[in-house]
């Protein structure tokens, strides 16, 4: 809890009385004694912070899922996150990753929790685990087994005694995993934080009494297992003693109540960094500005832990993703899905983490204060009496324009909605709304290696017309396909008399009512078409022209999942697959084959049964050389060398439609170039192909192909990159805070000059090879698309070239001064911006 300024001085006294008596209250003299030489941890916690090992601590923490990436990548991706500024890494627990089958767990390979963990502590960060068993996470089934679907008598989260026993089963499994490798911090390892449940308010609802049972059992169950951490319940704002609310969301420095007790800290669980996207989405994106401000005012509220969700999304590999939702996830985070910094999003939330740093003592002790000096303007600041410790927020909720904010008798020009972080409550050393740190475009580079003419061969279903099955009704998908497939068969016989074909008019019409995901049909053999829905509206209707003949008649339909649902209650009666099918425009009227036919059904195809994605499947099977042309339903393999460098691959399914893809027998995931967004282009059209999936030759690459008349000739093998490096920095910005350091109470300029600068760097051990772009003026544009505006520095470039062409990293001063020939300035009104781009890239060998 912290201490607010009153007019009420005996309440100061009441609550300073209180915080003594407080057994985790410590004064910071206490704090400075507490040892970190003890590899055991306590954790606790008090209305301002975690206190781990007897420190106050400001938390600063990302998503990073272990079945999103390989192990091959991880300890890179966990560098990077540390290297931003990041001391936490969060994680959810994916129950149906590791066990597929009940009883049968798996912890290996992308599931080797425990190794990712470790890797997590060998960096010297924490961890938080969220352990479901329901995560959402745009994860099929929201994390949740199929096979939970099938134990009679089961509503999935509810006091429910077959749900609470199976969760409870899996629960212990894993936190007593986690006991017996000592990931407990009061063990010495570094788990600090767990969360049991999920944002259950959103359903909690529905469930009425069994809801709040359900929240309290689960609150119990965790800390009755004496793991000596604390626990979350996020967007539970009436999670029970001891356990800790937590916020989710864009904005939570405004949108969060707060704890549901003076003694919890504010936690924000989930700061969302982007929009995931499902097939037939536009491109999205969230500014790290906007990131940043909300950061920074959450913590000028009381705020002690942020969690970026996600610092890296990853990719969906196989059949993982939840419906309708790319293999691509969280592209737009901090990290890529390729791991790659995402600058100027990395670059910015790092110096962020930095000025935060500086205040990490007033935020901690200090008594916070607040002043309102205009309509959009916001003061925030935090002194620690007897000593000079004191930070400041001064914020401007203007979104148009700079507002000037008077605070302890100096004047301070706020930007357009940001906030201004002073350290001392005197030196701006960061704001949210001037970024300094350098940009990147990310260029996908077409492999010489890799696209040498591809020897497609293929093999192609057959299309049964009549299945064995006694069903009166199509069977719903999910239960049919048992998450064992993403494909299932209905056929029925129908009989047409010659005089239902003798209606004057148009031609008869088969009307499929389906509730998801996608369908394909077929009448007599002949391939009618597909209809598909979306991830807001499932449910559709496919409906086309059809020829009958007089007598037997046989319709086929393939029912399509992308996934299973992860959101909303009662999840074990969530239903899809076609439900409806009729005939119309016959003369003795519309004929409803729904429940008037017996329907067959077939889980899958055949060349999944024969695992003919994998070397040893591929000869179970006749292939064929590619013509040219081939059917819907058909299988493509051929061979290619991997990549040259060690950049990150992908593949480009350019010419495809819909299917899934494998290399060397791995699920790279399920591909659907042929849903465009309402710009008319495919959501996704990179997939990437992790390099642990690779060898040095002769890779096979398997594609099933749901749609007719592809073109696989079209697809290309690409390497990742963030070889084009930007600036972007106007002459009046704050200059970076790497240039201040906190020393005893006060803030410090550790160089010799601050100075505004624009500072390019390479990855790696590139080097800067081209100057592409160089304007000191009005330029506008972003990174990878820049113009020079009607005000210009001549020698721009070549000042550009001087300071960076052949280093991996360079400094340019952003002043008039550094791009003035002759001391002349053409446009001296004009505030000027430095946009600076290069390309980076390997030095030839001689």
């Amino acid at each position: 809890m912290r201490i607010h300024s009153s007019n009420h001085p005996w309440l100061l006294l009441a609550i300073l009385v209180v915080l003594l008596c407080f057994p985790g209250a410590l004064s910071s003299k206490d704090e400075e004694k507490a040892t970190s030489k003890n590899t055991k941890k306590e954790v606790t916690y008090d209305g301002t912070s975690l206190i781990i090992n007897g420190k106050r601590e400001l938390l600063y923490s990302g998503s990073i899922h272990y079945p999103r990436s390989t192990p091959d990548m991880w300890p890179k991706i966990i560098k990077r996150a540390k290297q931003g500024g990041l001391n936490t890494i969060q994680t959810y627990v994916f129950w149906n990753f590791h066990e597929l089958e009940q009883g049968k767990f798996n912890f290996s390979g992308r599931a080797d929790l425990v190794k990712f963990i470790k890797l997590i502590e060998k960096n010297g960060m924490y961890v938080t685990l969220r352990l479901g068993p329901f995560i959402q996470a745009e994860w099929t089934h929201g994390g949740l087994p199929y096979w939970l679907r099938e134990i009679p008598g089961i509503f999935f989260r509810t006091d429910n005694k077959p749900f609470k026993e199976h969760t409870e089963r899996y629960v212990r499994v894993i936190l007593d995993m986690m006991k017996e490798e000592k990931l407990f911090a009061p063990q010495g390892g570094p788990i600090i934080l767990g969360q049991i449940e999920n944002e259950y308010s959103a359903v909690q609802r529905a469930y009425k009494n069994d809801g709040s049972n359900y929240i309290k059992w689960a609150s119990k169950l965790v800390h009755s297992m004496n793991l000596g951490i604390p626990w979350v319940m996020c967007k539970q704002n009436d999670a029970p003693d001891p356990m800790i609310n937590a916020c989710n969301g864009r904005h939570c420095g405004d949108t969060f109540p707060g704890p549901n007790r003076e003694h919890k800290p504010s936690l924000w669980t989930e700061n969302w960094t982007t929009q995931f996207r499902v097939y037939g989405d536009p491109p999205v994106q969230r500014s790290v500005e906007d990131i940043a401000f909300s950061v920074a005012r959450f913590f000028s509220k009381n705020g002690s832990h942020v969690n970026y969700y996600m610092y890296h999304g990853g990719t969906n590999f196989g059949r993982t993703s939840a419906h309708y939702v790319t293999t691509r996830y969280y592209d737009d985070a901090p990290l890529d899905e390729y791991g790659l910094e995402k600058e100027p999003k990395y670059g910015h939330l790092k110096h962020l983490h930095n000025a935060l740093n500086l205040c990490k003592k007033a935020l901690l002790w200090g008594q916070s204060r607040t002043e309102k000096p205009g309509k959009d303007t916001e003061i925030r600041y935090y002194e620690q009496p007897g000593t000079k410790v004191c930070a400041a927020f001064l914020a401007n909720n203007n979104t148009e324009s700079a507002e000037i904010i008077k605070f302890r008798g100096k004047d301070y020009v706020i930007p357009p909605r940001s906030i201004s972080i002073l350290p001392d409550c005197k030196t701006v050393v960061y704001s949210t709304g001037e970024i300094v740190s350098h940009h990147t475009a990310r260029n996908f580079m077409k492999s010489k290696k890799a696209n040498k003419k591809f020897d497609f061969k293929v093999f192609t279903e057959t299309v049964p017309q009549e299945l064995k099955g006694d069903s009166y009704v199509p069977v719903e998908l999910y239960g049919l396909a048992k998450d064992e497939s993403d494909y299932g068969w209905y056929t029925t016989n129908f009989k047409i008399d010659d005089s239902d074909l003798k209606k004057k008019g148009g031609k008869p019409t088969v009307r499929v009512a389906s509730l998801g995901h996608a369908l394909h049909a077929w009448l007599n053999g002949e391939y009618l078409g597909n209809g598909h829905g979306s991830h807001d509206e499932k449910s559709f209707v496919f409906q086309k022209p059809i020829a009958l003949k007089e007598g037997d008649n046989h319709l086929t339909m393939l029912g399509v999942l992308t996934g299973f649902p992860d959101s909303g209650s009662y999840l074990e009666h969530r239903f899809t697959g076609p439900r409806s099918v009729s005939i119309s425009g016959l003369s003795s009227g519309p004929m409803d084959l729904t429940e008037k036919s017996k329907w067959g059904n077939k889980v899958g195809m055949e060349g999944e049964k024969l695992d003919i994605h994998t070397e040893k499947g591929l000869k179970k099977v006749k292939w064929e050389k590619f013509s040219g042309k081939a059917p819907g339903l058909t299988w493509y393999q051929t061979y290619f060398d991997a990549p040259e460098s060690l950049s990150p691959a992908a593949i480009r399914m350019n010419g495809m439609g819909k299917g899934l893809i494998w290399v060397n027998g791995e699920g790279v995931g399920r591909y659907w170039m042929s849903f465009l967004s309402p710009l008319g282009q495919s959501t996704q059209i990179e997939y990437h192909i992790p390099r642990s999936f690779l060898k040095p030759k002769k890779n096979l690459l398997v594609i099933f192909e749901e749609e007719p008349n592809v073109n696989p000739e079209l697809i290309d093998f690409v390497i990742v990159n963030r070889d084009t490096v930007c600036s972007y920095i106007g002459e009046d910005y704050t200059p970076s805070v790497r240039h201040w350091a906190r020393k005893n109470d006060n803030v410090q300029a550790i160089t010799d000059d601050v100075q505004l600068t624009a500072n390019l760097k390479c990855s790696g051990t590139k080097k800067i090879s081209a100057v592409e772009f160089a304007s000191f003026g009005n330029p506008t544009g972003s990174c990878g698309n820049f113009t020079r505006g009607s005000c210009h520095a001549p020698v721009t470039k070549q000042v550009v070239e001087k300071y960076c062409l052949g280093k991996a990293e360079c400094v340019i001063p952003v002043n008039k001064s550094t791009f003035q020939e002759d001391k002349k300035d053409s446009c001296p009104k004009v505030v000027k911006t430095l946009a600076v781009q290069v390309k980076c890239g390997r030095p030839k060998k001689n």
